[in-house]
């Protein structure tokens, strides 16, 4: 009855975990496109009021911090290895959301051929999802300070942490010194992070959960450690990700750093807190099955986005006026307001009439003075 109580109860807490960090993604995502709304109005009506000086913008700020505090909480609750794959939700229904609004219009043929490849990613991400909750691990512990010190100075935790500063102190090494600026690189130092961030915010969700709870565990120092590690490797995260985005789509750097940092915090919850100890080879192989077939959704998912052309002038003489104009075969972000939302719609600029650049003086030279110029003698040169 102990064990059946025990299977229970960490059934009930995966089920709490689970939900609260889906719903979390949800709101993020929602969160997102209401704040994109937001700019998106005020850009096109020329208000020249601040964005955070809008309704919906703090609608949607609020929404953001709902959001992640139900995924802080949901650590506290399910495995690492249950709410690091979970991401995909907000990368699905970022997508769901960004169809509704798009409002394209568009052959069946062309629509086939450019949402084909998201609805199959969807489609995928969803089985993944299903499979990798239905057999992921179901161990769960209350976190205390003295469980987590206990986890900390085990052997295969210690050995896990050095060969992590050992791998980052490389990466680092190649991209400051050898400006190894790829794309690997970046995103391998924001997964490194990111381990220790999913192993710190487990440890002080936990404990906040239990002293909530009546249990105090705050004044241990373990949590002033957990917190201080938790608050730099979310900074110093944000920084490498930042500069990932500047250098490459963001398509591309969304697809690769779900899978660079879910792959590395599955690995850190399973050699940290042993999730994977009590589970048999079916269970793990479905498992990782579906957090493969996640994998490949969102990479089908953001691969099938269009990307943003770089503005590639060309300057041509309009022989009719004499003045210079300017052309752009590029795309813009987003578009002119014309009333509608269009959620950042990607709009061909070639249909665009080219503008003109002011010129000082747009006469055109008479026949006479070109005449009388090139009848001028050749001047001696020293």
């Amino acid at each position: 009855m102990d064990m059946f109580g025990a299977d229970g109860g960490s059934y009930t807490d995966n089920l709490i975990g689970t939900l609260l960090a889906i719903f979390g993604n949800v709101l993020v995502s929602v969160s997102l496109c209401i704040q994109k709304y937001s700019h998106v109005t005020l850009a096109g009506t020329k208000d020249p009021r601040a964005f955070y000086s809008a309704k919906t913008w703090w609608c949607g700020f609020v929404l953001t911090c709902l959001g992640e505090g139900a995924n802080f909480v949901s650590y506290a609750f399910a495995p690492l290895a249950l709410i690091a794959p979970l991401n995909a939700v907000s990368v699905l229904t970022s997508f769901i959301l960004g169809f509704i609004f798009l409002r394209e219009k568009s052959k069946p043929s062309d629509f086939a051929k450019r949402y084909g490849l998201s609805f199959l990613g969807s489609v995928l991400t969803i089985g993944g999802t299903y499979l990798f909750v239905a057999f992921g691990p179901n161990s769960h512990e209350k976190l205390k300070a003295e469980n987590i010190v206990t986890h900390l100075v085990g052997w295969p935790v210690l050995l896990y942490l050095l060969l992590e500063v050992i791998m980052f102190s490389l990466l680092l090494y190649f991209y400051n010194q050898r400006s190894a600026q790829y794309i690997v690189v970046i995103l391998l130092l924001v997964a490194l992070l990111g381990s220790v961030t999913v192993i710190t915010v487990k440890a002080v969700s936990g404990m906040l959960v239990l002293t909530t709870e009546g249990s105090m565990q705050l004044d241990d120092p373990i949590f002033s450690v957990m917190f201080v590690c938790m608050v730099a490797s979310v900074a110093f995260q944000a920084r490498f990700l930042s500069q990932a985005c500047k250098l490459y789509d963001s398509s591309l750097v969304a697809s690769v750093n779900y899978i660079l940092s879910t792959s590395f915090a599955i690995v850190a919850g399973a050699v940290f807190y042993l999730e994977f100890n009590k589970e048999d080879v079916l269970h793990i192989c479905m498992f990782f099955l579906g957090t493969a077939l996640c994998f490949l959704g969102v990479f089908l998912i953001t691969k099938n986005r269009r990307r943003t052309k770089t503005f590639e002038p060309y300057v041509t003489m309009d022989m009719t006026n004499g003045v210079p104009t300017i052309h752009d075969k590029g795309l813009v972000v987003q578009s002119e307001f014309s009333g509608s939302f269009s959620y950042g719609a990607l709009v061909n600029n070639d249909g665009v009439a080219p503008a003109t650049l002011p010129v000082g003086n747009q006469e055109q030279p008479s026949v006479g003075s070109t005449e009388a110029s090139s009848n001028l003698p050749d001047l001696k040169t020293d």
